[in-house]
């Protein structure tokens, strides 16, 4: 049976989970979060008009032509702090002391900072050294935004910036999608945990930090780390106990077709329904994605560099979605370091660290790469992404480069096209 290409696999595995019900957090708990609703602004920003330094707020006209040598004197008769509302409207000749944040009293129509100016002595007048235009250094009510704008949209990731924002319209909770709940299933005979001796025909146990660390940078909350042997008894019952527990079961090792490659065969006795079983994908060609109960199941395979591949363009995608979002990465163009031959039929992933020649042109130096290796990753940027249809490439020849942390995000259910 012909294996299912990249892109076709990871819109059908998208099938396997749909987003969580919205739960109402405060604001520091909605930190990384995604919204999962619309916010509009409830006030105006800024609420007033209001100074934009400290200094002197003026009648603007009465600026006009001064110098050091010719000041305007005017007579000081309030003082605004931010917080507080002025006491009395300006009229002509008199200036009010005010500060950053102060409004703006009525009569005055600029602000002078306070090195422009110079008080007396006595404190009862303000001479000013420089003509100013109306509106100078006020900030305008509504400069910002105005009440009723809309701010943020659904699937919009809660930075600092974002909840300042919503702190800044006296907002203390957010509308935001649970994170999903995981379990990570590591198998196979040949490992050892680390910390423990190991012999060099076995295997330091990897993966359970690895993949467990990969589904917390998408966001999920990482409930269980488990071992099992590869035994098919043992098998049926770590999942058996750790499904129910989670909304995505992610396991790795035992995806092939090996004598004791047994997790897919364990599913399907268990029940699961297969959305994705083998894509045409180098490394990470058994991944598999299907659906156990209401627990979805992501299959990685066992070497790391494989999980590594298989865990981003599948597992990863499968948690954003449960938190209400599809992921688009930002991709580049630039030309191969080195030529390159692959198997016609699959799309290699291979990890490349971006150049630049002094035109600005991308050189997407090629990292070496094996499915059993993860060192690559380390200083890597982005997938240079060798399409199926093509085997050999050569050096300079243009590919596209899926960088690692440049994305987009779209809420699942406005995006075109996107999964129920």
């Amino acid at each position: 049976m012909p294996l299912t290409s990249l892109s076709t696999a990871r819109q059908v595995a998208l099938d396997a989970i749909a987003p969580a019900e919205a739960e109402r957090v405060s604001l520091l708990d909605a930190h990384g979060r995604f919204l999962a609703a619309g916010v509009s602004a409830t006030r105006s920003l800024p609420g007033c008009d209001n100074s934009a330094m400290d200094g002197w707020a003026v009648r603007a006209e009465e600026t006009r032509g001064v110098n050091r040598d010719r000041p305007a004197r005017l007579r000081i008769v309030d003082t605004v702090y931010a917080g507080a509302l002025p006491s009395r409207s300006l009229q002509p000749g008199e200036a009010a002391r005010i500060f950053t944040g102060a409004p703006i009293p009525s009569g005055a129509d600029a602000v002078i900072r306070q090195e422009a100016a110079r008080a007396s002595d006595d404190g009862l007048h303000v001479e000013v050294f420089i003509t100013v235009p109306p509106g100078h250094d006020i900030r305008r009510a509504g400069e910002e935004v105005t009440a009723g704008t809309a701010l943020f949209v659904p699937g919009q990731r809660v930075g600092a910036a974002v909840l300042g924002v919503l702190a800044s319209m006296g907002e203390t909770t957010a509308s935001v999608r649970p994170p999903p709940r995981v379990a990570v299933l590591a198998t196979g005979d040949e490992l050892v945990p680390p910390g423990m001796p190991a012999l060099p025909h076995q295997v330091y146990e990897s993966n359970l930090i690895l993949v467990a660390a990969l589904a917390r940078e998408a966001g999920a909350d990482v409930r269980h780390l488990d071992r099992a042997r590869d035994d098919e008894g043992a098998l049926r019952d770590a999942i058996s106990r750790l499904a129910p527990q989670v909304d995505v079961l992610i396991t790795t090792g035992g995806a092939s077709v090996g004598d004791k490659d047994h997790m897919k065969r364990v599913l399907a006795a268990l029940g699961a329904r297969f959305h994705v079983d083998g894509v045409a994908l180098k490394p990470g060609k058994p991944v598999a994605v299907a659906r156990l109960g209401d627990t979805a199941v992501v299959v990685l395979p066992g070497n790391p560099g494989a999980a590594t591949v298989a865990f981003d363009q599948f597992a990863r995608p499968l948690l954003l979605k449960r938190q209400g979002v599809l992921e688009t990465r930002r991709r580049v163009r630039a030309r191969l370091s080195e030529a390159r031959h692959k198997q016609a039929g699959l799309t290699y992933l291979i990890t490349a660290a971006l150049e630049y020649s002094g035109t600005g042109e991308p050189l997407a130096r090629l990292r070496p790469q094996g499915a059993g290796q993860i060192l690559q990753n380390v200083h890597g940027e982005g997938w240079a992404i060798l399409p199926a249809g093509q085997a050999d490439f050569a050096e300079g020849d243009i590919v596209d480069v899926e960088l690692f942390h440049d994305s987009a995000y779209v809420a699942a259910d406005s995006a075109p096209g996107a999964p129920a």
